[in-house]
């Protein structure tokens, strides 16, 4: 009502959300959606609004009803596209359809879409309960993450990277495992496998990955096979006490490596070239957090690489 009465009286966008302590985008978008013929009656706009909400559980339906829509979902899918990027590709291409991730999420759960939940990197759609098993290790001469630099804690500075590792399930008695490397602003990932995670082994895999990187901190969790830090070759920086959240960036992308390599498996019957080729789709993929770019172009635009890069792999033995 207030402003269908500010809008009769010739106010501007900017005027009324300052009437109504709002911000001028809201207000420009409340009028732009709820118009009709032109015109910003409240009654009416109040009306679409509620029309909106009701029916908004069904808007999965209409990916059923549109077959370039589901064609173009279900391609992402198999590019294992998660649907948040399947979505914000078709805005930013300005393709002549396009859905929520939401609804997309909606429609996968539903018997027409459940089909294609194998394509999702964790291959489930609901929420899975994490345990944390992180075993406290000392680690000599340890530097606490929150003395790293503020260009790696805001993500305001490229080359700053974190640093894991994916081990073989414990059933099948294997000491294989990736070394995993990721940039926190880029998102660019490297990983290679090593034979054991002794801590020479894990020494010689961290300065082989980072050899034509630009690498001004790195950050890890407590695990002893960072026991040998030091010689790295970079600074370097710990997480507190089963706080892997803190370095979140590589937690997510062993959550992608998952996807190839589930857990439970013996990572020594992985080959190199299986690992290397499941890390160029994840650095080729579009990321909604770096504008739909791939990692690699935002690698490449920003200097992270020494010299060209060249994906290649070779197993650590210990």
């Amino acid at each position: 009502m207030e402003i269908s009465i500010l809008l009769d009286r010739r106010y501007g966008i900017r005027e009324i959300a300052r009437a109504l302590d709002r911000s001028p985008s809201s207000i420009s978008e409340e009028i732009r959606r709820n118009m009709v013929k032109g015109i910003y009656d409240p009654l009416k706009a109040d009306h679409k609004a509620y029309v909106r909400a009701k029916y908004r559980r069904f808007q999965w339906c209409k990916i059923n009803d549109d077959n370039a829509l589901r064609a173009y979902i279900i391609g992402g899918l198999r590019n294992h596209w998660n649907p948040d990027e399947i979505a914000g590709k078709m805005r930013e291409d300005h393709l002549p359809f396009y859905t929520s991730k939401t609804a997309i999420y909606e429609w996968l759960r539903t018997s027409r879409g459940d089909r294609y939940c194998e394509h999702l990197y964790s291959q489930r759609h609901y929420r899975k309960k994490h345990k944390l098993k992180m075993k406290r290790v000392l680690i000599p001469h340890r530097i606490g993450i929150e003395k790293r630099p503020l260009g790696a804690e805001n993500r305001s500075r490229y080359g700053h990277w974190e640093g894991d590792t994916m081990v073989s399930g414990r059933q099948t008695g294997s000491t294989a495992a990736f070394s995993v490397f990721c940039e926190r602003k880029a998102k660019y990932l490297k990983a290679i496998k090593i034979s054991n995670l002794k801590p020479d082994t894990h020494v010689r895999a961290v300065r082989m990955m980072t050899q034509n990187l630009v690498v001004k901190s790195s950050s890890w969790d407590n695990g002893i096979e960072n026991q040998g830090h030091e010689q790295f070759g970079m600074p370097t920086y710990f997480c507190d006490p089963y706080s892997s959240w803190q370095k979140g960036g590589v937690e997510n992308v062993n959550k992608m490596l998952r996807r190839y390599f589930p857990k439970g498996m013996d990572l020594a019957t992985v080959s190199e070239v299986e690992l290397q080729k499941a890390v160029s789709i994840i650095n080729r993929k579009p990321r909604r957090s770096l504008g739909f770019q791939s990692a690699e172009e935002v690698a490449r635009l920003h200097g992270i690489f020494k010299r060209d890069e060249l994906t290649s792999g070779v197993r650590i033995e210990g």
